[in-house]
């Protein structure tokens, strides 16, 4: 499986393309004079923005302050051509206590179940990629800061159910099927 390591990296960002509604998510890393681009669903940039957080609050909550962030936000767009190299299909969170580091990786596979029966062929699992991204704390907290900001950007919530709105409205559970 090609892996390529961003440790750390020059640039590491989160965002969408897309009008509400219609958004594709990308995470785009770049260091070493190479750049990658990854596909991936907004509830996967959500969730890992908020793990993010609340790594960073269990074990580096001064290192990785909102205040130590504060000089490494960014909030340029993607860097273009904005075409994926491939599709997040898991992503795992870690701490490197030894390096006082957060490791960031983007499976193409998703991650083995263990009463999955079906696995990937040798030849499938040699070609999935990954990317593997070691940031420092403050690194961390700008690049959780701006996960939020990326899913911020959509279509606001029904007050009723919480489902997204449509420009034309939904069909809203609570109000029996009608039209809100």
């Amino acid at each position: 499986m090609p892996q390529h390591e961003f440790d750390p990296p020059e640039r590491f960002i989160a965002s969408s393309v897309g009008p509400p509604g219609q958004r594709t998510f990308f995470l785009q890393v770049s260091g070493a004079g190479s750049r990658m681009t990854v596909s991936l669903e907004k509830e996967q940039v959500k969730i890992l923005g908020e793990r993010l957080a609340d790594l960073l609050d269990q074990v580096a909550a001064l290192e990785g302050s909102e205040e130590a962030a504060a000089g490494l936000v960014d909030n340029a767009p993607l860097d273009t051509p904005i075409e994926d190299d491939f599709r997040a299909q898991s992503l795992s969170l870690a701490w490197d206590p030894a390096r006082g580091r957060v490791v960031i990786e983007a499976l193409e596979i998703p991650a083995p179940e263990p009463e999955d029966e079906e696995s990937l062929s040798p030849v499938e699992e040699a070609l999935a990629q990954s990317i593997r991204v070691v940031l420092t704390p403050p690194m961390a907290r700008a690049f959780a800061q701006r996960c939020a900001q990326a899913v911020e950007g959509g279509r606001p919530n029904c007050p009723f159910c919480g489902q997204p709105l449509d420009p034309g409205g939904h069909i809203c559970p609570r109000a029996n099927g009608y039209r809100r």
